[in-house]
């Protein structure tokens, strides 16, 4: 039968602090071997994940929800290098419908650290682009990934819910002001040529300050500062911290790119001037310990999220509204995914019902010798509309309980179908 019940297991800013988050965070390769394991599986037949620095979820499609909740944990749980039941604290899972709104919210920002932030959309579809490519991406996770993608561009259109929008770089930007005060003239470095990066030296490019790039890349790093800004490679990091008003990190490293030895080191030779350090990254760039030194003021992505609260509950008045329509599309969805049960039954219903009446008509060929052609193809349309007119109620109840599995159950039991192979067709119908 095809996997038409959907999953959606993972955790997120909401149920898990950063410490946590970082732990099950995973770049595309990462992604791509969690996907071909829980595919390799009988539990999950198609999935995609979407990892970011506020969430790490995994999107299904199964024909048994519980074994493939308890498939995704574990997996979580391994790449978290935590028990399955240390990790069932933090994370969440939602089935079939409430999985299908819950992405649909997602889509639409109402899920998000910042509401309405349109970076989401984005990282959707490089996930959907990862699972294509890893092969696990199939005709109803697909499906419902595009309609969430497309409705969280109406939402944001239809809505307010995006029209102040305020990203977690300029978040940040928020932050160094209310540390530093008037922007203008100030040194900030960014360290990390990325998207994050990119975003916050055009925030902070827009507040008069002098912006000091460093990336493994210089030439980048050069672009990303612009012609009133400096760019240059990370190995100008310990003379850069001894010099900035306030530093941004934002890189894709695995380990610490600024330690507390280095931050140490600058705070000695800065006279008394206290450093902002602003670490925008998951997994961290800089030495959680040293938050402890003095004349450092270190925030992270959780005090980002802390900030982004108290500024943005005006811009949730429009919530509301945006949470209707995702909620609008999401049924939408629903209603398609619902009807593949009665789809499949039909399908294979009348598939047995033209197998039997071809059988017989080969059966009983060599009795109809003195029949001519065309007296055979009246037998044998007269068989197959025998067959169509005794199959006509059924299907109409069938399709009428697209949303009773018991009773698509009953009918498959009944008519004996579990038999049956799926109809080829049905790895087409999301089209």
């Amino acid at each position: 039968m095809t996997a038409r019940h959907v999953l959606a297991v993972g955790v997120s800013h909401h149920t898990a602090r950063l410490e946590m988050r970082e732990r099950i965070a995973l770049d595309d390769e990462g992604a791509r071997a969690l996907l071909r394991s829980l595919v390799a599986g009988d539990a999950v037949a198609e999935a995609f994940v979407v990892s970011t620095c506020n969430r790490t979820e995994v999107y299904a499609a199964c024909r048994d929800v519980g074994a493939a909740e308890r498939a995704i944990a574990e997996a979580l749980a391994r790449r978290a290098e935590i028990p399955s039941l240390v990790l069932r604290a933090y994370c969440y899972a939602h089935r079939d419908e409430l999985a299908s709104r819950h992405l649909f919210n997602v889509a639409s920002g109402l899920d998000s650290m910042i509401v309405g932030e349109a970076q989401i959309l984005g990282q959707l579809r490089r996930a959907g682009v990862l699972a294509a490519e890893t092969g696990t991406c199939g005709p109803v996770v697909e499906r419902m990934l595009r309609e969430a993608l497309g409705a969280g561009r109406r939402v944001r259109e239809r809505t307010a819910i995006a029209r102040a929008s305020v990203s977690v770089s300029s978040a940040a930007v928020e932050l160094a002001r209310g540390a530093l005060g008037e922007l203008a003239g100030r040194r900030v470095l960014v360290v990390g040529a990325g998207k994050s990066g990119e975003l916050t030296a055009q925030a902070l490019g827009a507040h008069g300050v002098d912006v000091v790039v460093l990336s493994r890349c210089p030439q980048r790093a050069a672009r990303l500062a612009g012609a009133d800004g400096a760019g240059h490679g990370l190995e100008e990091l310990e003379h850069e911290l001894e010099r900035a008003d306030a530093v941004l990190t934002a890189t894709s490293a695995p380990t610490h790119v600024i330690s507390r030895a280095q931050l140490e080191a600058a705070l000695a030779v800065r006279g008394g001037r206290e450093l902002l350090v602003l670490d925008l990254a998951v997994p961290r760039d800089v030495e959680p310990s040293a938050r402890a030194l003095p004349g450092l003021v270190l925030l992270d992505l959780d005090d980002v999220q802390a900030r982004a609260e108290a500024n943005l509950r005006a811009r949730r008045a429009d919530a509301g509204r945006a949470r209707e329509l995702a909620a609008d599309e999401a049924a939408r969805f629903e209603r398609w995914r619902s009807s593949l049960g009665a789809v499949e039954t039909v399908s294979t219903l009348r598939r047995r019902a033209d197998a039997i009446v071809d059988g017989l008509l080969a059966e009983n060929d060599p009795r109809w010798e003195g029949l001519t052609d065309a007296d055979r193809e009246r037998v044998a349309a007269l068989a197959r509309a025998v067959a169509s007119r005794l199959l006509d109620a059924p299907t109409r109840a069938l399709k009428a309980s697209a949303s009773d599995e018991a009773a698509l159950d009953a009918a498959r039991t009944l008519f004996d179908l579990d038999g049956e192979p799926a109809p080829a067709s049905l790895r087409a119908v999301a089209g």
